[in-house]
């Protein structure tokens, strides 16, 4: 699986070492360039076959091959709307969009790509993420059209990282 992360902070970076440990090939991309070079550090130190994460200095390179593209850009309306809105445009059709949010409705922000039916919610924030274990479990919210084969993806990816998933739709805030 080809997993494109957005954001090299300590979500990204935990993140991109999970899916590298778990055979996920893994592209990590940050504006910030002392923020890839602190994740390069990072996963250098916690994982010395970190051949299969590639640091990336543009968001178009970063989800070129992308099965999986996962912003952890800040939970905050306009970020998300920017960074969905870049995916949207520059990965592959096939590529489904993850954001982790607490506040946001997945329907919404959905909404405002070309591919409502491939973008997931991860219920958490950046912290419990982080603090999650093998065996432990995390809320994926979806639209209502999300296709079966997008949440096959995502589901596959939380299986190789050990963690089980519960889903549950998401209409919006406006309860379309």
């Amino acid at each position: 699986m080809n997993v494109a992360i957005i954001g090299a902070g300590p979500l990204g970076r935990w993140l991109a070492l999970a899916a590298a440990r778990a055979g996920c090939a893994v592209r990590l991309e940050d504006v910030m360039p002392a923020n890839l070079h602190h994740a390069q550090e990072f996963i250098r130190q916690q994982y010395s076959a970190a051949d299969n994460v590639t640091f990336m200095s543009s968001i178009e390179d970063a989800v070129r091959d992308a099965d999986l593209a996962i912003d952890c850009v800040p939970d905050e309306l306009e970020s998300k709307l920017e960074i969905f809105c870049l995916l949207d445009r520059m990965a592959p059709p096939r590529t489904v969009l993850m954001t982790p949010t607490k506040n946001l409705s997945i329907a919404d922000l959905a909404s405002c790509t070309y591919r409502a039916e491939r973008c997931v919610a991860v219920a958490a924030n950046a912290q419990e993420l982080t603090d999650r274990g093998e065996g432990s479990e995390v809320l994926l919210r979806t639209p209502p059209q999300a296709l079966p084969g997008a949440m096959a993806t995502v589901k596959e990816f939380w299986r190789r990282l050990g963690i089980a998933v519960r889903v549950e739709t998401d209409r919006g805030f406006s309860g379309d």
